[in-house]
């Protein structure tokens, strides 16, 4: 299993649209194959500020993502929205253990 956190800060005034447009890319994403699991959060301190955690089976699938009609929809129309470039950091699943997961 490999995890992405996907840091995002939004200007304030798409906060709504951004999360529109995050919860439609997140739900075609849980339908796709390789994803095992895909939430949006909102930090509660600071709305403008969003963290996407994507599981993905294998690295294969990240790039299977990377290349929907969805993502790209969602990339184009959250760009403009965004306060400063969006981050990025996988992470490699150590416990637990899921086997459901494989």
């Amino acid at each position: 299993m490999f995890t992405i956190h996907v840091f995002v800060h939004v200007k304030p005034e798409y906060v709504e649209a951004f999360r529109e447009a995050s919860a439609d890319n997140a739900q075609s994403s849980i339908n796709e194959t390789g994803v095992a699991r895909f939430d949006v959060l909102q930090q509660e301190d600071d709305p403008t500020r969003f963290v996407l955690i994507e599981i993905y089976k294998t690295h294969e699938d990240i790039a299977k993502h990377k290349s929907t009609d969805h993502y790209s929809r969602w990339r184009e129309a959250v760009e403009p929205m965004m306060a400063e470039p969006r981050k990025s950091i996988g992470y490699r699943q150590v416990f637990p253990n899921v086997p459901s997961w494989d």
